[in-house]
């Protein structure tokens, strides 16, 4: 019997999962995003002001922001499955509900309650990456599934703006939308926690549980064992290695957050490249991002297989990313559009290569804490999606784009330190 045990090939239903965290990421990113390809039309049906404007573009992530620690007690209370369920469903409605807005006020609304939704996503996918997957495929399944953001960012953009110019901007809102609330059903009836799972056999799950893979770890907390937050629990998540992994999450999304707001305007105002030419040179970027995402993952993981520490395959791709990034501070001495795009480019590879984060939060935080931990690693990279739109707006006023690239290399340097200094040896706190 132990013979036929041992030789039973495994089931590869961990592929399937992550497929499916995948679609997610792009339906959760478009529905970011759709807001910037309608914005213009908005404008103008509504005469609404470009500040109201960045008032719209701002109320989700004031909300994304605050909800990451309440969305990760949250998670860590009802599971994964029924958390996802009602935060794809909730900012899907919210999605499609911004096609029916009727001026500045619902819009704000809208927008709030879609980040609001949104907030438990990503310590969603790290919870259930840590459940379905060994610690050598791991930072493979981390930036398989980051590379979302940048599919959807860069290829499916194009296909809104069709949409828009073909119906109306409406349209952008009720598609997306429409596609998520259908996308929550499907994830409602499709996924299941490793155990429960019907297309995972026991090869699988040891091959998972051996590797480090908690397949008990991705069900609710039973009642019995709910207990409130203590101070040790707090001194935990604020342990000095969750420190260091906090601070450099801060310095990647700071960087993804240029590229999301002001990076056409940087081309065509600064360097007064035309629209079209600069239509086409942000896209470019977003595709070394998604390679850059999808390398790392492949180079953490191969780094493991070949002896390396967790820590050294996990941290390398991360602090070579960070100080790649430092190079978009490069674009201030060179007016010529090839060198800015190469350097661009650049910058927001090694900002994909440097996003398997979210690895080093699986090994990093305390079992019972994982979703807590994964909030505050998500809050803290928030802030960085609200101050860098801010301090760019307040420099380039004032003293034109060169400050605000030397203050984002900056951070990329402080964020590649703190993984140096502040983290150290990668093992479980607590």
């Amino acid at each position: 019997m132990e013979m036929t045990l041992t030789a039973t090939p495994k089931t590869k239903r961990r592929y399937l999962t992550l497929l499916m965290i995948f679609v997610t990421v792009v339906i959760c990113y478009v529905d970011r995003a759709n807001l910037a390809v309608a914005s213009a039309h908005i404008q103008q049906e509504f005469g609404i002001s470009k500040a109201q404007m960045g008032y719209i573009f701002s109320a989700f992530a004031w909300t994304y922001t605050l909800c990451q620690i309440p969305g990760g007690w949250f998670l860590d209370r009802l599971g994964s499955k029924l958390t996802y369920f009602i935060a794809i469903m909730g900012w899907s409605i919210a999605t499609l509900l911004q096609g029916f807005a009727n001026g500045l006020s619902a819009l704000i609304g809208l927008r709030a309650v879609t980040g609001l939704f949104e907030a438990p996503a990503f310590p969603t996918n790290n919870r259930i990456v840590t459940s379905w997957f060994p610690e050598q495929e791991r930072a493979s399944a981390v930036g398989f599934y980051t590379s979302g953001q940048f599919v959807g960012l860069a290829f499916l953009t194009p296909l809104l703006i069709w949409v828009q110019e073909l119906l109306s901007w409406h349209w952008v809102f009720i598609i997306t939308g429409g596609v998520g609330i259908v996308w929550a059903l499907i994830w409602h009836f499709a996924y299941q926690s490793p155990r429960k799972s019907k297309g995972v056999n026991e090869a699988e799950l040891a091959y998972i549980q051996a590797g480090g893979g908690m397949v008990d770890g991705d069900v609710p907390e039973e009642k019995k064992a709910r207990v409130a937050l203590t101070a040790a629990d707090w001194k935990l998540v604020f342990h000095r290695k969750l420190l260091g992994v906090y601070i450099g999450q801060f310095a990647i999304t700071s960087t993804l957050w240029f590229f999301l707001t002001w990076f056409p305007n940087y081309l065509t105002q600064e360097k007064h490249i035309a629209a079209l030419t600069a239509g086409f040179m942000t896209t470019v970027p977003f595709l070394a991002a998604f390679f850059g995402v999808l390398l790392s993952g492949f180079v953490a993981d191969r780094l493991l297989r070949n002896g390396k520490s967790i820590g050294f395959a996990r941290k390398t791709p991360i602090i070579c990313g960070l100080l790649l990034s430092t190079c978009i501070m490069g674009a201030n001495y060179t007016n010529d559009p090839v060198w800015i795009m190469a350097l661009m480019a650049l910058a927001f590879f090694g900002n994909g290569f440097a996003s398997i984060t979210w690895s080093l939060v699986s090994s990093l935080a305390p079992v019972r804490l994982i979703g807590l931990t994964g909030g505050l690693f998500n809050f803290v990279g928030g802030l960085g999606g609200i101050t860098v739109p801010l301090v760019v707006g307040y420099l380039a006023e004032d003293y034109g784009f060169a400050p605000s690239l030397i203050y984002i290399s900056a951070v990329a340097l402080i964020g590649a330190l703190s993984y140096l200094l502040l983290v150290g040896d990668v093992k479980r706190v607590g």
